[in-house]
């Protein structure tokens, strides 16, 4: 029996409706629109059953799009949105988007913790009353910070054992500049709390060299991430369209699966579909020929 596959980590967007100032340069190709078509073909290719959609900018409206969306697409069994956690009308916002068109489709909320200039944002007391109330909601909040940001990350899902958290991205650690000591040592105090914390074995690839990483390079990292929060708390994410800057989305899945070759079916099985289901509550459908 084929393996089932979740893929627990996509995005789509219009650079012409939001705020993607950071696709430039080398992101340049990926300033363009990227919607339902063009991954459908990719994750038939893939074996890929259904997906997560995740919220790109700090955007309301984006959000209530992506839930009507997910009422069309017939891939999509979760979003992952965005709110202001620091509103003080956050936990209507919350109610009002569960209600609203395509609410039952709304799995977490994210924001773009790497990108505030203060390394210590999830500190914050109104940021902790806006987790609060995603948890109040029976969500989960994805956590989107990079090495810089662990420390509060730590301190926040040790605060707020009540919320289910999963870390984007292993942390984006630097794996083209080796830096694995650094990042492990901030993500090992994790294991402490993987109760109720996971982690997503996502966004690596551009993270390394996009020209010639192997998985090779990515297996210290997996094999890491596998030792703190165990197979049972990890779940595969392709990042796409991100991914396609290094290698695109069957380079992104062959290479996971290189990494996790040892693993034993169970094992394989809780990191491509049953962490994902979990943690996310999703309902899956086979996707139509």
């Amino acid at each position: 029996m084929p393996l089932t596959i979740i893929d627990a980590h996509q995005h789509f967007w219009n650079p012409e409706v939001g705020d993607y100032g950071w696709l430039s340069g080398r992101y340049a190709p990926l300033r363009r629109v990227f919607a339902p078509d063009d991954l459908r073909f990719e994750l038939r290719t893939a074996g890929v059953a259904a997906t997560v959609l995740v919220q790109t900018w700090s955007s309301l409206e984006e959000t209530r799009s992506f839930l009507a969306l997910a009422e069309q697409v017939d891939f999509v069994a979760g979003v992952v949105g965005w709110v202001d956690l620091t509103s003080p009308d956050v936990d209507a916002v919350l109610a009002d988007l569960q209600a609203g068109p395509g609410g039952r489709y709304l799995v977490g909320i994210r924001h773009q913790v790497h990108d505030e200039p203060d390394a210590q944002w999830l500190m914050s007391p109104a940021v902790r009353r806006g987790l609060a109330a995603v948890a109040s909601h029976g969500l989960v909040y994805d956590l989107l910070v990079r090495p810089r940001e662990l420390p509060a990350a730590l301190a926040t899902v040790a605060d707020l054992p009540d919320l289910h958290f999963v870390i984007d991205h292993i942390a984006k650690p630097d794996i083209k500049g080796g830096g694995f000591v650094p990042w492990a040592s901030l993500m090992r105090p994790f294991a402490a709390h993987r109760d109720h914390v996971w982690c997503k074995l996502s966004g690596m690839v551009t993270e390394a060299n996009w020209d010639n990483w192997r998985p090779a390079d990515l297996s210290p990292y997996v094999d890491e991430v596998l030792r703190i929060f165990g197979a049972d708390r990890c779940l595969f994410g392709s990042d796409w369209p991100v991914c396609r800057v290094a290698g695109g989305y069957g380079a992104v899945l062959g290479g996971l699966n290189q990494c996790l070759a040892g693993l034993t079916p169970a094992d394989r099985a809780r990191i491509f579909a049953g962490s994902a289901s979990e943690l996310y509550h999703l309902e899956i459908t086979e996707i139509p020929a």
